[in-house]
């Protein structure tokens, strides 16, 4: 596999602090957590390039985009958001996102394959494919959205731990805490009927 450089170091374990200082932020609905976690999916796009993890550090370029237009709506909203509610997705919705991010995993995997020297690409794509349809399940407030963020953070634990990327599997770790207790909150504020904060 080689040896690491210095650089993929330091981007690895400066991207992992952030991504630790992002959640806390996010956790507290504080509006800097958008630019924090730009500056992380940053580090964290260097570091899955250099890793050879090419469907990873593009999906880094989707999360900037997707949090630079979040800042720019809560700096919009005042700093804060309210109140949104949430909700199941049907059975028929449910089977066609299960298809979409099939195709889409499936797609990208075969192009990696097929035209890059990506080091795991059906892997790599797998979790890039899901990775945007629960960026997308999350942003619409589907409950679902968190059953797949804790797949992907399982699979991404096993994914960097393989390729040597031991803070960015302790980081994944973090997340999957997160996405349990968010999936948790949700389940409960779905059959309640009630609304919880953004």
């Amino acid at each position: 596999m080689g040896g690491r450089t210095l650089s993929t170091s330091w981007t690895e374990i400066a991207g992992a602090l952030l991504g630790l200082i992002q959640i806390v932020l996010l956790v507290r609905r504080s509006v800097w957590n958008f630019p924090v976690a730009m500056a992380m999916v940053t580090l964290i796009g260097v570091t899955l390039f250099q890793a050879r993890l090419y469907g990873e550090c593009g999906l880094q370029v989707f999360f900037f985009v997707v949090n630079a237009l979040g800042w720019r709506d809560w700096v919009r909203a005042g700093g804060g958001a309210g109140p949104v509610p949430v909700r199941w997705l049907g059975w028929p919705a449910r089977a066609g996102w299960a298809g979409l991010t099939v195709v889409l995993s499936l797609g990208l995997g075969w192009a990696m394959a097929r035209f890059t020297n990506a080091a795991l690409p059906f892997a790599d794509s797998a979790v890039t494919g899901a990775s945007v349809a629960a960026q997308l399940l999350l942003n619409a407030r589907w409950v679902e959205n968190w059953v797949l963020w804790v797949l992907i953070d399982v699979a991404s634990i096993a994914l960097y731990r393989y390729r040597h990327l031991d803070y960015l599997a302790l980081l994944y770790g973090a997340f999957l805490v997160i996405s349990l207790i968010g999936l948790a909150q949700w389940v409960r504020a779905a059959r309640r009927g009630d609304r919880v904060a953004a």
